[in-house]
C-alpha cells in the first residue's frame, strides 16, 4: 500500500482523530497523532459487542483472523498457543453454560477460544527423546499466555477492520476442567480466553468507552504514583459516571466497580483455584 492510500486527507484526519480520542479519553488534553490511519482508526474505535445477527460469515473469515493472529510477535518463535473455531451451536450452548450463561456465545455465529498450548513443544521434544524441562516452569507459562493474548488481539483488530464485532468472554475459565473435555485439550493446554465473533446488530447501540486518562498509565523515564494518579482516578470516575448517565447505566465510580471485584477471592470455583485446575491439566508451575 502506498503511502498516498494508507494515508487520510490531513484535515480530515486530524478531525477524524480527535474525535475519536475525544470518545475514549473525554479529554481534549491528549494530542492528536502524527499521522492517520484505517489502522488507528479502527483501534481507538473499538468498543465491546454483546447483541448480533445470526448471519454466517463469509468463507474463509477464520483462516484471515488466525492468520492475522499468527502475525502478532512470539517469544523467541514458540508459538505457543493454540485456537479452537466453534460454530456447531450446541457446542456453543454447552461453552455457554460453562461461562455463566453468556447467551451472544450462542446468538454469534463463531466463538474462537485461544488457548495457552505447551503440548506442541512437548510432543515434539518426546518423539525426538529430548526431556524439554524448561515447560514445567512457571515461565513457560507467562511466555504462552502473553503468546496467546497477542495473538487474540491481533484477530480483534483484523475482525473490526472487517466490520464485525467481538466481545472476549473471560469466563471460559470459571470451569477449566470442564471446557478442557469438552474441546478435547490433550494435557498442558489452557482455554484462557473465549472470543465471540460476528456480525453486530444494528439494533443495538454501543458506545467507546472511555478508558484512565493517560496521566493514570503514561510515565515517563520512571512509574510515578502520589498526587498525579489520585487526580487521574478521581477525573476518570467522574468521566465513567457521566458515561453510564449517557448509556442509561447503573451509576457508579470506576475506583468503586474496580474494587468491587478485587476485594474478594473470585467468585468462581474454576478461577479461586486456578492453580490446582492447571496442574491437574498437565501444567509444573515450578
Amino acid at each position: 500500500m502506498s503511502e498516498a492510500t494508507s494515508r487520510r486527507p490531513a484535515e480530515h484526519g486530524v478531525r477524524e482523530a480527535r474525535d475519536l480520542l475525544a470518545a475514549r479519553t473525554r479529554s481534549a488534553e491528549v494530542p492528536a497523532p502524527p499521522g492517520w490511519n484505517e489502522t488507528l482508526e479502527v483501534l481507538l474505535s473499538h468498543r465491546s459487542v454483546r447483541a448480533y445477527r445470526p448471519d454466517p460469515l463469509p468463507e474463509g473469515t477464520v483462516e484471515t483472523l488466525v492468520a492475522a493472529a499468527q502475525s502478532a510477535s512470539s517469544s523467541s518463535n514458540l508459538q505457543c498457543w493454540s485456537v479452537v473455531a466453534v460454530e456447531d451451536p450446541a457446542r456453543k450452548a454447552r461453552l455457554a453454560a460453562l461461562s455463566s450463561g453468556q447467551g451472544y456465545i450462542v446468538e454469534a455465529p463463531l466463538f474462537l477460544v485461544w488457548l495457552v498450548d505447551l503440548a506442541r513443544l512437548e510432543r515434539i521434544a518426546a518423539e525426538r527423546g529430548i526431556t524439554a524441562e524448561a515447560l514445567a516452569y512457571l515461565e513457560a507459562l507467562t511466555l504462552a499466555t502473553v503468546d496467546c493474548a497477542l495473538a487474540a488481539q491481533n484477530a480483534v483488530v483484523a475482525a473490526e477492520s472487517l466490520g464485525l464485532g467481538c466481545v472476549y468472554i473471560g469466563a471460559i475459565r470459571n470451569h477449566p476442567i470442564e471446557v478442557a473435555k469438552e474441546l478435547a485439550l490433550p494435557p498442558n493446554v489452557f482455554a484462557l480466553a473465549g472470543l465471540v465473533v460476528g456480525w453486530p446488530d444494528p439494533k443495538v447501540s454501543t458506545a467507546v468507552k472511555p478508558r484512565l486518562p493517560q496521566e493514570a498509565v503514561l510515565f515517563r523515564e520512571q512509574y510515578a504514583s502520589g498526587p498525579v494518579q489520585r487526580a487521574a482516578v478521581a477525573r476518570y470516575d467522574e468521566t465513567l459516571r457521566a458515561f453510564q448517565a449517557e448509556r442509561s447505566m447503573k451509576v457508579q465510580d470506576w475506583s468503586e466497580q474496580a474494587l468491587n471485584r478485587v476485594k474478594d477471592a473470585p467468585g468462581h470455583d474454576g478461577r479461586v483455584r486456578l492453580r490446582e485446575a492447571l496442574e491437574a491439566l498437565g501444567f509444573g508451575l515450578k
